[in-house]
């Protein structure tokens, strides 16, 4: 399994049975898996998404948003229910309009579900955790 590390954009090849293990990037040596959802910009957007095999699950919000305020505490909780078997990431429509725009964003939250790059749900509005983590589906 291919997993991009968090913090330095490394990719790792993970044996399946240790990806609920905590495992830990070989390049910069810290953990894949923080059980907290991964912040990321136009930049980096595409390179983890496209290379990560386990699921991506993607809230594009703004902080002016409070349907996003609301929704945060819950995907927070589904990241970490999902420690291993899913990556939860945020992306800031207002300051990534690009990667907005590349997903037809047009009213946030929105989330996307992708596996392998490629679009797999969406859905607009907020979700409970336990529902974030049913809709995933890892």
């Amino acid at each position: 399994m291919h997993v991009v590390c968090p913090h330095c954009a490394g990719i790792n090849r993970v044996p399946d049975e240790r990806l609920q293990h905590d495992p830990q990037c070989g390049t910069c040596h810290r953990p894949l898996f923080t059980g907290a959802p991964v912040a990321l910009d136009d930049a980096g957007f595409e390179r983890f998404v496209g290379r990560s095999e386990l699921p991506v699950l993607v809230d594009f919000w703004a902080p002016w948003c409070g349907p996003c305020r609301t929704m945060a505490p819950q995907f927070e909780q589904a990241a970490a229910m999902l420690k291993g078997r899913a990556v939860l990431v945020k992306v800031n429509s207002d300051d990534n309009p690009r990667t907005s725009m590349r997903w037809h964003i047009r009213s946030i939250p929105t989330l996307l579900l992708l596996r392998g790059g490629q679009e797999q749900r969406r859905q607009s509005g907020v979700m409970p955790a336990q529902e974030l983590v049913r809709w995933v589906g890892a």
